[in-house]
C-alpha cells in the first residue's frame, strides 16, 4: 500500500447522474433507468449495448442506448445473453448466449447496418464448443480486422476462428489453447504486421504469435487474474497487456513482463481509457474467493472506482459506487452502470482546468517534476511548459541548486528572455552554469552577437581550451553563432590561432589577414593566403596590405603582384579543361605599394612593360621617372651610361606621345639633356631647342638648329641674330653666318638688322659691310625695276585713256577677218567687242561664260577686279573694326577676337637691353622673345 498511498490524488473528472430528457412542461428530469436484468454490456459505434437474462415469454434481448437515450432492442436469444463484443471500427456485434437449457452456448455475429425484418442481420451462427465436450464460455474477443476471433472457456480451452468471422464459408475454427484453469481474459495485439493473442487464466498468462505458422507461444507469468480484470492499453503505454491481481497490477509485452504497480485490493473490473487505467475494486481486504475471483455480482458492498495515470503516477479520480455492473467508454466520457439501474457519467475536465486545479498544490509542495509530466501528458503548449520550467528553475536557484536551476532554465530557451537567466549567473562562481546555458542557446540558433561574446569570454575566463575548440570547430552546417563577433572576441582575448582558424574556415579573409599581419606577424602565411583567394578579393587585399607585405617580404610580394597583374589564377586550382580563365589587375594601381622599395618597383615595372605592352600609361611614366632618378644619382660612369641609354630608349619607345608634357617635365627635373632635346624635337618646339643651346652658350648648336629647322620656322634666324647681338663676346663669325642666311631668305629689313647689331660693341661695320652692300645693290636693282614698271604702267594708262576717248568720240570700225577663238575666217553671224576681238557666234556661245564679257580678255579683267575687291575688303575690315570697338561695351573682347583672327600679327623684336638690368635678366628677355615668336607662329 505504501506505493499506492504516495500517489497524489486529483479530481480530473466531473461526476453526474445521467437523466432522461426534460419533458415539455419543463419539469426536472428524473434519473435514467436501465432495463432490468442487465447481465453484460459493451459500447461502440455510438451506442451502449446491453444484454439481459430475463426469460419472460421465452425472449432475451440485446439493447442499444444511443446518445439521445432512446432505448431500442431486438430478440437475440431465447434464454440469456452471456457475452457481448462490439467492434469499434465496424458495425459488427458478436454475442454469446443460449437458446436451450443446458450448456449449449451459441455465437452469433450481427451486422448492425443491415436489417432483417427490422432487426439487425445475423450473418453467422455457430456453437461455441471446444471439441466435443460442452463447457461454459468465459470470455470472447474479436480482432478489429475481422480475421480473428478468440473464445475462452471455463475448462481452460481457447478456440480461435481465423478468416472472415462474419461468414462460415471463409473461416476456420481450431483449438488454440488447452489448460486446466479457466480462461479469464483474452486480447489481440497488432504491431505492424505481427499479431499476438494474450491469454490469461486464473493461474498463468501466455502469449501466442498468430502471424506465424503453428502459432508459437510463451508463458509470461505464473499467476493470473479474475474475470474482467485484464485489458489492453493504447499506444501511449506501448499496447501492453494489463493484468490486475489483488496485490499488484502487471503490464506485459508479448515476450516479457513489464512494470508493475502495487494497487492492493480485490479487483473486480479493469479497463483502459485514453491513457488512464480504470480499476473497480472492493475496500474489504478479506472476501470469499471463488474460482472466478472478482466475479461477485451479488455482493452489495461499496465499490471504489479509481482512475490512474500510470505515466505521471497520480490518481486522476476516485469515487465510491454501489454495486457496479461495468464501466463503458463512449461519446468522449466514461459511463458507470450500477446494479440499481442507474448510469453515472464521468466527464474529463479540459486540460487548462486540470492544470489550474493542480498547479497550485504541486507548486506549493514543490512537486515541479509531477507538474511538468502532467503538463506534457496533457499536451500543454510550449508557453505553459516554459512557465513551469521557469518557476522550477527559480525554486532551485533560491535553494542554491544552481546546477539544477540552469538545467530548467535551458528548457525555457526560445520562450524566456535570455537576459532573465544571464543576470542571475553573471557572478564568477557561477560562470560554468552560464556557459552551459549559453552553449544551448547557440545550439538552438537563438543567440545574438552579445551572447556569442559572452560565451567566448566565459571560455577564456575558465581557460577551457577544449570547450572553446569544440565550439568553434563545429561543421559549417552547425554554426550557431555570429562568426565575426567570435573572431573579434578571440582576437581580443589573445586566442589568435583560434581566431585565425575561424576566419579561414568561414572565409572572413579580412580578419584572417588582419590577425596574421598585425598580431601574429606571419607575413609569409598572409601572402600565401592571398594567393589562394579569388581574383577580386586577392586584388583588394593586396591594395590594402601590400605596403606592409612589401616592407617585410619584398621579393615574394613583388612576384605575387607580377602574377596578379598578368595572368592570375588562385593557387591550388587544379590544371585542366575546367580551369578558370586567368584575370589581370591594373598594374598602375599597385605602384603606391612599392613606396621606399625602388629596386622591387623597377623590377615590377620592367616586367610589366615586357610581358604586357599595353600596360597603363602610369606604368611607363613611373618607370621613366625611376630610371631618370637612378641615372641622376649614379656615380659610376659606366653604369650611368647604361642607365642613360635605358632612359633614352624608353623615351623613344613611342609611349609618351599622349603625355608629352609630363615626360618633358620629368626630363627637365632630372636635367636629362638628351631626353629634353629629343622631346623638343618630337614636339616640334624648335625655338625651345635653340633656347636650350643659347642657355648653354653653344653657338655652333644654335647655328645648326637654325640650319635644320629654319625652313620650318623662319623666325629662328631672327632670334639667333638677336641672341648674338646681345653677346659682348666676339661673335662675328656666327653673326656673319646668320646675316648670310637672312640675306638669302630676305627675312629682315636692313634697318632692323642695323638696329639689332647697333648695341653690340664687338660688331663693327665690317661685320655687316658685305650684307649692307649686297642689300643696297639689290634695292638699287629693285628700284630700277620698279621705275621701269612705273613708266610702263604710265604709258599703258595713257594709251588706255586715249582709247576710251576715241571710243566715246568716234565710231569703232571692226576690221577683224578671223575668229579670235578658232582663227578661221570670220563669217556672219559674228560677235564683236570694243577690245577689238571678234568671234563666230557659235564659237562665242561655246566658250563664253558671260554674254557681256570678252572670252579672251576675261581672265586678265578678273585679276584686276579681284585686286580691287581685296582693297575694298581691307578698307571695310578696318572700318568694321573701328565701328565694333566704338559700339561694344567690352572693347577688350573685340580686340581679343581680332587678335585671334591674326589681323594684328607682325614681327616684334627686342633689340635694346634696358639700362639698369644685369646680365642675369637676359634670360628673362629671351624667354619673352620666344613667347612672342611662338604666338606669331601659332
Amino acid at each position: 500500500m505504501a506505493a499506492y498511498l504516495q500517489w497524489r490524488r486529483f479530481v480530473f473528472f466531473d461526476r453526474e447522474t445521467v437523466r432522461e430528457p426534460a419533458g415539455p412542461d419543463g419539469a426536472s428530469a428524473k434519473p435514467f433507468a436501465l432495463p432490468p436484468g442487465i447481465a453484460v454490456c459493451d459500447s461502440g459505434r455510438g451506442s451502449l449495448v446491453f444484454g439481459d437474462i430475463l426469460c419472460g415469454a421465452g425472449r432475451c434481448h440485446i439493447w442499444f442506448l444511443p446518445r439521445s437515450l432512446q432505448l431500442s432492442r431486438f430478440q437475440a436469444y431465447k434464454l440469456r445473453v452471456t457475452h457481448l463484443y462490439q467492434l469499434k471500427q465496424h458495425s459488427i456485434l458478436v454475442s454469446v448466449g443460449e437458446d436451450e437449457e443446458g450448456i449449449n452456448p451459441l455465437v452469433k455475429v450481427w451486422n448492425l447496418e443491415k436489417r432483417d425484418g427490422g432487426n439487425p442481420l445475423c450473418t453467422r451462427i455457430f456453437p461455441a464448443i471446444p471439441g466435443n465436450k460442452p463447457t461454459v464460455v468465459s470470455c470472447v474477443t474479436v480482432h478489429e480486422n475481422l480475421n480473428f476471433m478468440a473464445i475462452g472457456f471455463a475448462d481452460g480451452s481457447v478456440v480461435l476462428t481465423k478468416g472472415d468471422i462474419t461468414r462460415d464459408r471463409h473461416s476456420k475454427t481450431q483449438i488454440l489453447h488447452e489448460g486446466s484453469y479457466p480462461v479469464t481474459g483474452l486480447a489481440f495485439r497488432q504491431s505492424g504486421k505481427t499479431t499476438h493473442l494474450f491469454v490469461v487464466t486464473t493461474e498463468n498468462i501466455q502469449s501466442y504469435m498468430l502471424s506465424v505458422k503453428d502459432y508459437p507461444h510463451m508463458e509470461l507469468d505464473t499467476h493470473g487474474c479474475g474475470l474482467r480484470c485484464s485489458s489492453l492499453s493504447d499506444p501511449s503505454q506501448d499496447l501492453q497487456f494489463i493484468v490486475a491481481g489483488n496485490e499488484c497490477v502487471y503490464l506485459y509485452q508479448p515476450d516479457e513482463r513489464g512494470p508493475c504497480f502495487a494497487f492492493e485490493g480485490q479487483k473486480l473490473i479493469v479497463h483502459w481509457y485514453r491513457g488512464y487505467l480504470i480499476i473497480v475494486s472492493k475496500d474489504r481486504k478479506t472476501s470469499p474467493k471463488s474460482e472466478f475471483a472478482g466475479n461477485e455480482a451479488q455482493n452489495s458492498d461499496k465499490q471504489v472506482l479509481n482512475i490512474y495515470d500510470l505515466c505521471n503516477k497520480f490518481i486522476a479520480y476516485s469515487s465510491i459506487f454501489d454495486d457496479i455492473v461495468d464501466v463503458l467508454a463512449e461519446w468522449g466520457s466514461l459511463y458507470v452502470l450500477t446494479r440499481d439501474g442507474k448510469i453515472y457519467a464521468l466527464q474529463e475536465k479540459d486540460t487548462q482546468t486540470k492544470l489550474e486545479a493542480c498547479k497550485f498544490m504541486l507548486f506549493r509542495k514543490n512537486l515541479f517534476e509531477m507538474a511538468i509530466n502532467l503538463a506534457k501528458s496533457h499536451h500543454l503548449d510550449s508557453d505553459g511548459l516554459s512557465e513551469i520550467f521557469r518557476q522550477y528553475g527559480d525554486h532551485l536557484y533560491n535553494k542554491g541548486n544552481h546546477d539544477g536551476a540552469i538545467q530548467q532554465y535551458i528548457r525555457t530557451i526560445g520562450k524566456l528572455e535570455p537576459s532573465y537567466v544571464i543576470r542571475k549567473f553573471l557572478d564568477a562562481q557561477r560562470i560554468h552554469n552560464l556557459t552551459a546555458y549559453l552553449q544551448m542557446l547557440h545550439l538552438q540558433s537563438l543567440a545574438n552577437a552579445d551572447h556569442t561574446t559572452l560565451l567566448l569570454n566565459c571560455y577564456t575566463k575558465l581557460k577551457d581550451s577544449s570547450k572553446l575548440e569544440e565550439f568553434i570547430k563545429t561543421s559549417e552546417s552547425e554554426v550557431h553563432f555570429d562568426v565575426e563577433t567570435a573572431i573579434k572576441v578571440l582576437r581580443q582575448a589573445g586566442y589568435h590561432s583560434h581566431a585565425v582558424y575561424l576566419a579561414e574556415k568561414h572565409e572572413h579573409h579580412e580578419w584572417f589577414l588582419k590577425i596574421q599581419l598585425e598580431d601574429i606577424k606571419n607575413y609569409q602565411e598572409a601572402l600565401h593566403y592571398i594567393g589562394k583567394l579569388p581574383f577580386e578579393q586577392a586584388e583588394s587585399n593586396m591594395k590594402r596590405y601590400g605596403k606592409i607585405l612589401m616592407h617585410h617580404v619584398p621579393n615574394e610580394t613583388t612576384e605575387l603582384l607580377k602574377i596578379l597583374c598578368t595572368d592570375y589564377r588562385p593557387s591550388g586550382v587544379n590544371e585542366g579543361p575546367g580551369m578558370l580563365e586567368g584575370k589581370k589587375a591594373n598594374s598602375e594601381e599597385f605602384i603606391p605599394v612599392f613606396a621606399n622599395n625602388s629596386r622591387e618597383l623597377k623590377a615590377f615595372l620592367e616586367h610589366m612593360t615586357e610581358v604586357q605592352a599595353d600596360s597603363p600609361q602610369g606604368v611607363y611614366d613611373t618607370l621613366l621617372e625611376l630610371r631618370l632618378q637612378n641615372w641622376a644619382h649614379e656615380q659610376d660612369e659606366q653604369i650611368k651610361e647604361k642607365l642613360h641609354n635605358e632612359a633614352l630608349t624608353l623615351l623613344k619607345s613611342g609611349r609618351f606621345r599622349t603625355v608629352f608634357d609630363k615626360a618633358l617635365v620629368l626630363c627637365q627635373m632630372h636635367n636629362f639633356k638628351d631626353g629634353v632635346l629629343y622631346l623638343y624635337e618630337q614636339g616640334k618646339l624648335f625655338q625651345q631647342i635653340m633656347h636650350y643651346h643659347m642657355q648653354n652658350e653653344q653657338y655652333k648648336k644654335v647655328i645648326e638648329v637654325c640650319e635644320l629647322y629654319g625652313d620650318q620656322e623662319a623666325c629662328l634666324w631672327e632670334q639667333a641674330l638677336g641672341y648674338f647681338a646681345r653677346k659682348e663676346e666676339n661673335c662675328k663669325e656666327y653673326i656673319a653666318a646668320v646675316l648670310k642666311h637672312i640675306e638669302s631668305k630676305n627675312l629682315m629689313p636692313p634697318l632692323l638688322v642695323v638696329q639689332t647689331l647697333a648695341h653690340n660693341s664687338t660688331a663693327t661695320l665690317s661685320v655687316i659691310k658685305d650684307y649692307l652692300v649686297n642689300k643696297l645693290q639689290k634695292q638699287s636693282r629693285q628700284i630700277e625695276q620698279d621705275e621701269q614698271k612705273i613708266q610702263k604702267y604710265r604709258e599703258e594708262t595713257t594709251r588706255i585713256r586715249l582709247e576710251i576717248e576715241e571710243l566715246k568720240a568716234s565710231p569703232k570700225i571692226f576690221q577683224k577677218t578671223k575668229c579670235s577663238i578658232c582663227t578661221s575666217a570670220l563669217e556672219l553671224p559674228s560677235v564683236h567687242f570694243l577690245c577689238g576681238h571678234s568671234f563666230h557666234q557659235h564659237c562665242f556661245e561655246s566658250y563664253s561664260e558671260s554674254d557681256s564679257e570678252c572670252p579672251t580678255c576675261m581672265p586678265e579683267n578678273r585679276k584686276v577686279m579681284d585686286m580691287i575687291r581685296a582693297q575694298e575688303q581691307k578698307r571695310d575690315l578696318h572700318d568694321q573694326f573701328q565701328h565694333q570697338l566704338k559700339c561694344s561695351n567690352d572693347g577688350f573682347s573685340v580686340v581679343a577676337d581680332y587678335f585671334g583672327r591674326g589681323v594684328f600679327n607682325k614681327l616684334t623684336l627686342i633689340t635694346d637691353l634696358p639700362s639698369g638690368k644685369t646680365a642675369t635678366t637676359i634670360e628673362a628677355g629671351l624667354q619673352r622673345e620666344l613667347l612672342i615668336h611662338t604666338k606669331r607662329s601659332t
